[in-house]
């Protein structure tokens, strides 16, 4: 298992350009460490850091849920991008 934490998952929406900054996945779990969805924040030190694997879940999830999902880009970054 690669346990390797060290990526966030950032938003952009495509109509804003470069003119307002990114936000950052937020992971809910339950108690049990069950996925349970993502809210996305403005404050990168508060976003959740994980794996790439958790981080595709995000983006898989993000495709599913939003509806208006098709006008964001969402991607992975490493911690220090």
């Amino acid at each position: 298992m690669d346990n390797d934490q060290r990526y966030l998952v950032q938003q952009n929406k495509i109509s804003d350009g470069d003119t307002k900054p990114p936000v950052f996945a937020k992971v809910m779990r339950s108690k049990e460490g069950v996925f349970e969805g993502v809210s996305f924040i403005r404050n990168k030190d508060k976003a959740t850091v994980m794996t790439v694997a958790q981080a595709q879940e995000v983006i898989d999830w993000a495709a599913k849920k939003k509806a208006a999902a098709r006008e964001y880009v969402t991607k992975i970054i490493c911690v220090g991008q």
